[in-house]
């Protein structure tokens, strides 16, 4: 409580919004309640102030674009990022405007939600290489660049068979050829759960704290991941499911943006690699000694896929 009093008092002198409630959403997110609108604070130091710069100038600049991006409010002070101190340490903070829409049932993810997530994201990459003709980006770090990829770090010795893969998929992924048409400025964390939809079928997408420069392709295997592994609920085959909702997605982004069939032949090798990601992610952030049940089990189940080198796409 004294952290949210904290925060209201903070937000309250640094943006033009007179905010009446404040709530914790997650460990790094605070919902912002004032008479008329909804906004969400996003405070954290997990990138340095100028990544989150670029990265909100970014995004701002698809926001103007019309593309269905949230909205950052500039403080009093004309800023997109503040600094702040909080419980005695410099800390940065971004306001957002609530976006429209809201998350769907897993049962609503279907091929024609699924095209317009494609073809929204072919958009975003168009916009992104018009943002790149004109702004150098400085802070913002190719893929390969960012602690998270850094596999071999955190994936234990022992585990020689993983450790193996991760390498070869980062080293493979490392050697293709890049240029302007397959490789920018992306989301590079397109989760379902940061896809808002309306009932009109508009999409706003969320949470751009992961962009990076990288493969134009890893935005689509991540929704696509997303989507094989938490929202197939049954009533069919998954591997059809997968089909479809692979040619459904690539349909709609190439109304946006060209994908050369090279990359897509690479499909299957993105999705590894955001297996590979995950995975280990969960050596880079749960506590080994005190996992859970279900993270035992979690980590289990994509430790045999990855060693059994079981695709989670099948094309």
């Amino acid at each position: 409580m004294i952290l949210l009093n904290k925060i209201h008092e903070v937000l309250s002198g640094l943006y033009p919004v007179e905010i009446n409630k404040v709530e914790a959403v997650t460990d790094e997110m605070f919902r912002c309640t004032s008479a008329e609108e909804e906004y969400f604070a996003r405070i954290t130091n997990y990138k340095s102030y100028d990544e989150q710069l670029e990265e909100v100038h970014y995004t701002n600049f698809l926001f103007n674009e019309g593309l269905g991006v949230s909205q950052a409010i500039p403080s009093i002070n004309g800023r997109a990022v503040e600094k702040v101190i909080l419980e005695g340490r410099e800390i940065f903070t971004v306001l957002y405007k609530s976006a429209p829409g809201a998350h769907l049932p897993k049962e609503n993810w279907n091929t024609d939600v699924l095209k317009e997530v494609g073809r929204q994201i072919g958009k975003m990459h168009r916009l992104s290489k018009k943002y790149e003709e004109v702004h150098q980006i400085r802070s913002i770090k190719d893929w390969h660049e960012n602690e998270e990829y850094a596999f071999l770090k955190y994936i234990p010795v022992e585990e020689s068979i993983i450790r193996d893969i991760a390498d070869e998929v980062r080293s493979s992924i490392k050697k293709i050829p890049r240029d302007p048409s397959n490789y920018g400025l992306i989301h590079g964390d397109i989760w379902l759960e940061n896809i808002l939809v309306d009932e009109d079928l508009n999409l706003t997408m969320v949470d751009f704290q992961d962009c990076e420069k990288h493969f134009y392709i890893f935005d689509l295997a991540v929704p696509l991941y997303s989507a094989l592994e938490y929202s197939f609920i049954g009533g069919g085959n998954i591997i059809e499911y997968g089909n479809r909702i692979t040619g459904a997605m690539i349909e709609g982004y190439e109304e946006e943006h060209s994908l050369s069939p090279e990359m897509v032949e690479k499909l299957p090798l993105f999705m590894k690699l955001k297996e590979i990601f995950e995975y280990s992610l969960m050596h880079m952030y749960w506590d080994k000694d005190h996992l859970t049940e279900e993270q035992v089990r979690i980590m289990n189940h994509v430790r045999m896929r990855i060693e059994g080198n079981h695709s989670i796409l099948n094309t």
